[in-house]
């Protein structure tokens, strides 16, 4: 796992605090896909524990497992005591229990390409689903989002995380769903959008942005620049666009 991928934890309690949580409705199109009751879960990459709660508040018996100790522990003080913890890579995880669903909340593209699906497959019962969701968080009004991205360009060129596989932006299939669809452990490949717009302080977005891996590989002194160059640029509210692209598989049977 990549040095960017475990830059986070410096900011364990600011990621708790500034990335939005998920919906109901992605639970529902997660439960719903998988077409049987889901009992077990595995998370890949849980951060904070997000997406753990969402899950483990359907009476899920769910393991987030994190690479990341700070994370772990911010994790840990935030969801149900049922929840089973680890801190591990994905990478480092073994095949043992099976479980109905595995999935990934904005966290699979810090997870090595070489033997991904295989590795997914031993965690996860015939028929088993795994689940990948996230997207970027952008402003919604275009004159806002160019005066932060003139604001940051002498620093940053982009503060997004391209697609792991070069798939466009425009693409109908986006990545991991591209990799789904050519992998020989999944079938039944499905992708929606869950529309949200969200609307949060001048200080709370500059938040978040403390939170994304770009910035956080800046120098300290410069990453603090950065931050008050954009705040500087920003109304004191701003619209946020939040969509959550959901890809959905399910494990072929051993054969």
């Amino acid at each position: 796992m990549s040095g960017r991928a475990l830059s986070f934890g410096a900011v364990a309690q600011a990621y708790e605090r500034f990335r939005p949580g998920y919906p109901g409705e992605l639970a529902d199109l997660v439960t719903a896909y998988a077409g049987r009751p889901i009992r077990t879960a595995l998370e890949i990459g849980a951060g904070t524990g997000k997406a753990t709660r969402l899950f483990a508040g359907r009476g899920i018996t769910v393991t987030a497992t994190e690479p990341d100790g700070a994370m772990l522990a911010e994790l840990r003080r935030h969801v149900p005591a049922d929840v089973r913890t680890r801190r591990a890579a994905f990478e480092d995880l073994r095949p043992g229990e099976r479980n109905d669903l595995v999935y990934a909340a904005a966290a699979l593209h810090w997870t090595k390409p070489e033997g991904r699906w295989s590795r997914v497959a031993a965690l996860l019962e015939p028929d088993g689903v795994f689940a990948s969701f996230g997207g970027p968080i952008r402003l919604a009004d275009p004159a806002v989002a160019e005066a932060v991205r003139a604001a940051r360009a002498p620093f940053l060129a982009s503060d997004e995380v391209p697609s792991p596989d070069g798939t466009p932006p425009g693409h109908d299939m986006q990545w991991p769903g591209t990799e789904l669809q050519r992998s020989e452990w999944f079938a039944d490949v499905q992708q929606s959008v869950l529309g949200r717009r969200l609307t949060m302080s001048a200080r709370d977005y500059v938040g978040h942005l403390s939170t994304v891996s770009a910035y956080l590989e800046l120098p300290p002194p410069v990453r603090e620049q950065v931050y008050r160059l954009i705040e500087q640029v920003l109304p004191e509210t701003v619209e946020i666009d939040a969509d959550i692209t959901v890809h959905l598989a399910r494990r072929r049977h051993e054969r």
